[in-house]
């Protein structure tokens, strides 16, 4: 289990980046972390990953704290960061010399994840496209086994089949030991796979809920006459796509990209959910 409590981060002073975030993220789910540009995502990662130290507060992983960088702790964390910077090796000594720091590390299972991915474990790093370069990387993440896996935009430079891998691959990943937390834009491409919402907004936590509960909370809907009372509405192809409030139990597929729209155009629809977490 991650516990955050109270934790801040700050580049310069007065500009805060992280401000009072308090969370408790468990094992056996797929957290989706998402913001706009700038809000904090990415620092919030490294913060969890130890690779920021908060300003104030305190982060807690299974009763370790990742500013001690304890051996431990580094051996069962893996950070998929967006721009990947590996050493101008070749693949297989990637694998030979980095998979040794962790103790689960499964060779074999690299060489599936590579092959799936279509990488030839016998290439140059530098021969390779960015986006081949975040295959071996993700390939490299989930071959640790690692209970804690961060990604910072996994899918940015990835073609359409390779996404298609990505969710069939992350989706068997998860196990009741591992917690995997995805900050993206791309919430399309991970729509399937997100089981617990976390947004940013302004330095704040503003959503921490399980798309469980978004939906007893809320439901989309293509009704005309539902227009005149939504939460928020939309343009799309199809009419109007309408945000209301669940007051009827309506059941309907609930749509990320839209909410977090809806939530960037007013912050305050987080007051109409009741608290519930629901992450069991």
């Amino acid at each position: 289990m991650i516990n955050l409590k109270n934790v801040s981060y700050h580049y310069r002073k007065g500009a805060p980046i992280l401000e009072n975030i308090s969370t408790q993220l468990r094992p056996g789910h797929i957290y989706g972390l998402l913001g706009l540009n700038g809000v904090g995502k990415t620092t919030l990662l490294k913060n969890i990953g130890g690779l920021l130290f908060p300003r104030s507060g305190v982060i807690e992983v299974d009763n370790s704290h990742p500013s001690q960088r304890a051996i431990s702790f580094l051996s069962d964390t893996y950070f998929v960061t967006d721009n990947a910077e590996l050493p101008a090796w070749k693949v297989r000594q990637i694998e030979q010399v980095y998979g040794a720091l962790y103790p689960k590390f499964d060779s074999n299972y690299f060489d599936t994840l590579l092959q799936t991915f279509q990488i030839d474990a016998e290439k140059n790093i530098k021969s390779l496209s960015f986006g081949q370069v975040k295959k071996v990387n993700i390939a490299f993440a989930l071959a640790t086994n690692a209970n804690l896996i961060l990604m910072d935009e996994p899918t940015n430079g990835l073609d359409i089949p390779s996404k298609t891998q990505f969710r069939k691959i992350l989706a068997k990943y998860v196990t009741e030991e591992r917690i995997l937390i995805i900050s993206t834009h791309q919430i399309r491409d991970i729509h399937h796979l997100i089981d617990h919402l976390l947004v940013l907004n302004h330095s704040k936590l503003i959503l921490d809920e399980s798309i469980y509960a978004l939906q007893e909370h809320f439901y989309m809907s293509n009704n005309p006459t539902d227009v005149s009372s939504a939460l928020y509405t939309e343009q799309s192809m199809h009419g109007t796509l309408s945000l209301m409030e669940n007051l009827q139990n309506e059941q309907s597929q609930f749509d990320i990209e839209f909410f977090f729209n809806a939530l960037s155009a007013d912050p305050n629809l987080v007051n109409r959910i009741k608290p519930s977490k629901t992450t069991a």
